[in-house]
């Protein structure tokens, strides 16, 4: 039985049944543009113990989730939806000139060309 589609809510690359909580929080329309780059997560990545700061600062409902290492549970790390994402950089900890700002305490999340994650993902609508 497929799952119900939120007609309010943006559908993302990533089916809901795969997103697990923390979850980002905030708005549900969908982007009106491709935005230039796009985060993504590195593997440094640790997920914060459950916690991850980088889930508070992302904007986007259901942009940024929480994945569990099956091979390690209860440990798992943050992914980010490429369709969801608005390349706004609230996630990361790298600001002008290589200062440290509020985000990713790993600095794991790295903002990527959309031509390059559309290498790896596919193209993507807007």
């Amino acid at each position: 039985m497929p799952a119900e589609v939120d007609p309010v809510k943006p559908a993302g690359m990533v089916p809901e049944e795969f997103k697990f909580e923390p979850k980002s929080k905030g708005i549900l329309t969908p982007r009106k543009k491709k935005p230039k780059e796009l985060a993504v997560i590195t593997e440094c990545c640790t997920g914060c113990a459950g916690s991850p700061a980088c889930v508070e600062y992302c904007p986007v409902e259901d942009c940024m989730f929480w994945v569990p290492d099956e091979d390690s549970p209860p440990f798992g790390r943050i992914q980010v939806d490429p369709i969801l994402c608005i390349g706004c950089k609230k996630c990361i900890s790298k600001g002008p000139d290589g200062c440290f700002l509020d985000g990713c305490p790993w600095d794991a999340i790295v903002m990527v060309d959309t031509v390059e994650v559309e290498k790896e993902v596919g193209v993507m609508p807007i």
